[in-house]
């Protein structure tokens, strides 16, 4: 595994790669992210990060596989972490514990409202927003690296792309390290977001963050979920193929093959892959970056 810190690893000229896995429910599925873990080794993920879940509801589970992925593979591990549900005291006690564990790097979000709910609604001694989430840690763990999330098609809850920058600004200028995009199949979006973000005075790295669609239900209702489009040429392919899910794979390595190599070719920094802790899509999209030369 790479030992550079995230920090200075964004500093050189070598596209980042990254994955992210959530925590499992069952036994069933641990089984499967630690194989996906196993799998993903050869590759040399700068960091993995993994999910927390609505309203804290994965807090143990997170800390536990974070603890895991580390300590058994060796990853740099880089749990998410929320406001949703959580005190400050609460909010400590958890950085504290990613620190004990020796995770030197979070991602601050704001969190989506729990299972049932469609509002946010803060913790009587809790906090509003990710900024404040980035504040606390720096105070907690000053040392700590640090990912925000940025939304290359606007947050869904956002009034408009300017609040949602100034949002993001705001986070950034807390003491981001950097940003993660949410998922997004149209590339432009991207380069028009990283424009933006530097018009507003956004300087940190900005981290794209691709999933291969595995299923077309599922990419639609994620895309629901987060606010991001599907193009036109996309959805024709993945309506074409129908329920052959193999060819719903290809097509899904294929695009994210191509967007990979047109944003590592115009200088992104990297990229991050959401790959609901499988790694057959993983292995392909890598198998095809490195035949071209990336990340050798």
């Amino acid at each position: 595994m790479k030992t550079l810190s995230l920090k200075h690893r964004l500093t050189t000229n070598d596209p980042l790669f990254s994955v992210e896995f959530f925590p499992p429910k069952s036994e069933e599925t641990a089984q499967q992210l630690l194989r996906t873990a196993k799998d993903i080794q050869a590759y040399n993920p700068d960091f993995v990060s993994i999910t927390y879940g609505a309203g804290g509801s994965t807090r143990n589970r997170t800390l536990n596989y974070a603890r895991k992925l580390h300590e058994d593979y060796g990853y740099a591990v880089m749990p998410h972490l929320t406001c949703v549900g959580h005190s400050r005291e609460e909010l400590k006690q958890t950085i504290a514990e990613f620190k004990s564990a020796g995770l030197k790097q979070i991602m601050a979000l704001r969190g989506d409202p729990p299972k049932g709910e469609t509002n946010f609604t803060p913790h009587p001694d809790g906090l509003k927003y990710a900024n404040e989430l980035v504040q606390l840690i720096r105070e907690v763990y000053p040392e700590c690296d640090l990912g925000v999330a940025g939304y290359p098609e606007k947050h869904p809850e956002a009034p408009s792309l300017e609040i949602d920058l100034l949002n993001l600004k705001r986070k950034v200028d807390a003491g981001a390290t950097f940003v993660t995009t949410q998922l997004f199949f149209d590339n432009n979006a991207y380069f028009e977001f990283v424009d933006n973000c530097r018009r507003a005075g956004i300087t940190v790295p900005i981290l794209p963050g691709l999933m291969s669609v595995t299923s077309y239900k599922q990419a639609l209702r994620f895309c629901d979920m987060c606010g991001t489009s599907i193009p036109a040429a996309l959805n024709e392919q993945l309506i074409a193929a129908g329920n052959n899910k193999a060819a719903v794979e290809a097509i899904g390595i294929e695009w994210s093959y191509q967007q990979a190599h047109e944003l590592l070719k115009r200088n992104a920094p990297g990229i991050h892959l959401y790959i609901l802790n499988r790694s057959g899509p993983a292995i392909a999209l890598m198998e095809k970056i490195q035949s071209v030369g990336f990340y050798k």
